[in-house]
């Protein structure tokens, strides 16, 4: 018996009534929220509530689809692909809001732990923890919407069994194929834990001199002192011995070599020294080592180092620069008989004469 045209009519009509009426107030709720955040003066807040605004619409259009379906039922033929239509977008609005709410902790974690700050060990321990975590937790809720969504279809359900039942020699397969791809994983995950690198550490690997740009699941992006950057996966940082210099802390002590001619007097460059530092320096200098010493006596110049202390690394690296060049000006303009010098002696000849055949020059 042919079904009449208003009983196939109605719920398309329904569904044209409520998803416009539906979105309406969802953007009305939304910009009445976004106000209220704004009037906080809390920057989170209006970030937070763009990234809930996609599943919110998502959420909105489930609930109208669900209000026209109970309003006026549709025919029995177009149930089951209705209602499977409406469980994959249950599933797909479920890891769309966890994924959401991921991000919306990461940002708060952001937001919480500056890492611009002078002494920003705990915010860099935090954030590495945060970003690493966040990854891992996308990609487990991708494999669980992705399975959730072909356990709905018979058939799909059917090709997820057998692979299951024969997974055999291909499994095995699999298995070594992705070995690499899981080591480098589970490296991800104890890079997280135990932190042997944080973001913005100042590292030493490869012969380069970068910071910790990056931290992925697989990869860790090191950018060099000259802006290129530098992609090595995680199982590197593992399983060969790098220079972290920003360990335990972001001080660090900075050397500068300064060779000099033996009779150089090195009291006057120590008190040189700590005259740059204090007076100089400015804010490079942080107060807390300057010294002078002599590390090396060669045949022909002394070797002073210079051990000054700075705050982070990028400051550390100006003030060696600074100290270097003022000590060097010092040396020519004030003490140009410190500067290393070749000194020729004239051997005398036989029986202290001075013949011309005689003289030989020797380099001390």
């Amino acid at each position: 018996m042919p079904m009449p045209a208003q009983e196939l009519f109605m719920p398309f009509l329904a569904l044209a009534c409520a998803i416009p009426l539906g979105l309406l107030a969802q953007a009305l709720a939304f910009r009445a929220l976004r106000r209220a955040a704004l009037a906080r003066g809390n920057g989170i807040w209006p970030q937070a509530l763009e990234m809930l605004r996609g599943p919110g619409r998502m959420a909105t259009l489930l609930l109208a689809l669900e209000l026209a379906m109970t309003a006026w039922p549709l025919p029995e033929a177009a149930r089951p692909t209705a209602d499977k239509a409406a469980i994959l977008g249950l599933i797909a609005l479920l890891a769309w809001l966890a994924l959401a709410l991921g991000g919306v902790l990461g940002l708060w974690v952001q937001h919480a732990y500056d890492l611009n700050a002078q002494d920003n060990l705990h915010a860099r321990r935090m954030l590495t923890k945060a970003r690493l975590f966040r990854r891992l937790f996308t990609v487990l809720v991708a494999v669980l919407a992705l399975s959730a969504g072909l356990m709905v279809f018979e058939a799909t359900r059917g090709v997820g069994a057998s692979l299951l039942a024969s997974a055999g020699i291909a499994g095995a397969v699999a298995g070594l194929s992705a070995q690499r791809l899981l080591g480098a994983v589970i490296s991800g995950v104890q890079i997280a834990i135990t932190q042997p690198i944080r973001l913005d550490d100042v590292v030493v690997v490869e012969g380069e001199w970068g910071r910790i740009e990056e931290i992925g699941i697989t990869y860790v992006v090191v950018r060099i002192w000259d802006q290129r950057r530098l992609v090595l996966p995680t199982t590197y940082f593992l399983e060969r011995p790098i220079q972290n210099w920003t360990r335990s802390s972001s001080e660090l002590l900075g050397t500068v070599f300064v060779h000099v001619d033996h009779r150089a007097p090195v009291s006057a460059i120590r008190r040189e020294l700590e005259r740059i530092c204090s007076q100089e320096a400015g804010g490079l200098w942080d107060g807390r080592v300057c010294g002078l010493q002599v590390t090396q006596a060669g045949p022909a110049t002394l070797e002073l180092r210079a051990l000054v202390s700075a705050a982070d690394a990028s400051t550390c690296w100006d003030l060696r620069c600074l100290v270097r060049e003022r000590l060097t000006d010092f040396l020519r303009e004030s003490l140009p008989e410190a500067l290393p010098r070749t000194r020729l002696a004239r051997a005398e000849g036989p029986q202290g004469t001075n013949a011309k055949e005689d003289h030989a020059f020797t380099i001390r």
